[in-house]
C-alpha cells in the first residue's frame, strides 16, 4: 500500500505543480508510462461513439493511450495530443505502434490552461486523470472552462476523469482521512496530497530511454528523489476529489462563462469507476 501524505500548499500553485508533477513525469516518463496501457471502459465506449470524422484534444495525454482510439473503428476519428512532458510526448507521439509499423500521432507541447485553440474549434475533448494536478481551485476551475471553449457550441462532447477520495479494494493507495459530512460519510470537500512514485533500480538505470529507445529529454533537477539512489521516490502532487465535487465544479465553470439560458451544458452521465470520478458534458444551443 503506498503511503500518501497530505499536503498543504504554501507556494504559489504554479510554482508548485513545477516542482511536483511537470518536473516528475519527465523523471518518470518511461516507467510510467509502461503501466498505463489499458484504456478505462467508459472512455473507450465514449470514443467509439463519436461521429466519424471528428476530430478532438486530449488535454494532459500523458503516454498518448487514447490517441488509437477507437479500437473497432481506428482512423474514424483524429485526437490530437497536448501535455507539458516532453519525455511523455515522445512517448505518445508514436502510441499504438507495433514492431516494423511506426505510427505517428498528432502531439503539442503545450499548458492545459494555456489558450492555444480557437474557440470552438473542436468536436470533443478528453482530460483523463489531468485535472487532478492542479494545485487550487480556482486553476482546475479555469482548466474545465478552457475544455468548454476549446468545443464547438452546437455539439461538443466532454469526457473528465480525476481520482477519488473514494478508493476501491485493488487500490494500491490509502488517502488521508478527512472532515466528513455527517449525512453520508464522505468529504465536504476533496484532499491535497502527495503520492509517491517508486522506482527500483534497475528503473532508475534504465531512465533516459523511452520504449523505442528515443533517448528522453534532461529535465528539471526539482524532482529530486526523496529517498537514497538506491529506491528513489518521487512524490506527485494530487488534489483528490470528494464525491460529487467534480459536477460541482463543471457547474460553476459552466455558470461563469454564460452558458445558460439558450447556450449551455448538458451533463450526460456522470460516476465513480475503479476509484476515480467522472462526468460526461454535451455542449448545445437551443
Amino acid at each position: 500500500m503506498k503511503l500518501v501524505k497530505s499536503v498543504t500548499i504554501i507556494v504559489d500553485p504554479q510554482v508548485h505543480e513545477d516542482q511536483h508533477v511537470h518536473a516528475v513525469y519527465d523523471q518518470i516518463a518511461s516507467h510510467f508510462s509502461s503501466t498505463r496501457y489499458k484504456p478505462w471502459p467508459i472512455i473507450a465506449k465514449f470514443l467509439s461513439d463519436l461521429p466519424t470524422g471528428w476530430i478532438g484534444l486530449d488535454s494532459g495525454t500523458g503516454n498518448g493511450k487514447y490517441l488509437p482510439l477507437p479500437a473497432d473503428r481506428p482512423g474514424s476519428v483524429l485526437t490530437i495530443g497536448l501535455d507539458r512532458s516532453r519525455n511523455l510526448l515522445q512517448i505518445a507521439q508514436h502510441a499504438g505502434s507495433e514492431p516494423g509499423c511506426l505510427i505517428t500521432r498528432e502531439v503539442v507541447w503545450g499548458d492545459i490552461l494555456g489558450s492555444s485553440w480557437r474557440s470552438g474549434v473542436f468536436d470533443y475533448t478528453i482530460s483523463i486523470a489531468t485535472i487532478h494536478h492542479l494545485a487550487s481551485h480556482n486553476r482546475r476551475k479555469l482548466a474545465v472552462q478552457c475544455l468548454l471553449q476549446a468545443v464547438s457550441p452546437v455539439h461538443g462532447r466532454m469526457m473528465i476523469y480525476v481520482w477519488a477520495i473514494e478508493q476501491d479494494e485493488l487500490s494500491k493507495r490509502s488517502i488521508p482521512a478527512s472532515n466528513t459530512n455527517g449525512s453520508d460519510q464522505h468529504p465536504m470537500t476533496g484532499e491535497d496530497v502527495f503520492v509517491p512514485w517508486v522506482m527500483s533500480q534497475n528503473q532508475q538505470t534504465a531512465k533516459g530511454k523511452c520504449k523505442n529507445d528515443v533517448p528522453l529529454l534532461a529535465t528539471s533537477k526539482s524532482a529530486v528523489p526523496t529517498l537514497a539512489l538506491e529506491t528513489p521516490v518521487y512524490n506527485r502532487y494530487y488534489h483528490m476529489f470528494a464525491k460529487g465535487e467534480l459536477k460541482q465544479l463543471t457547474v460553476q465553470a459552466a455558470e461563469e462563462l454564460g452558458l445558460m439560458g439558450c447556450r449551455g451544458v448538458e451533463i450526460i452521465q456522470e460516476g465513480w469507476e475503479r476509484s476515480n470520478y467522472y462526468v460526461e458534458l454535451r455542449r448545445w444551443v437551443s
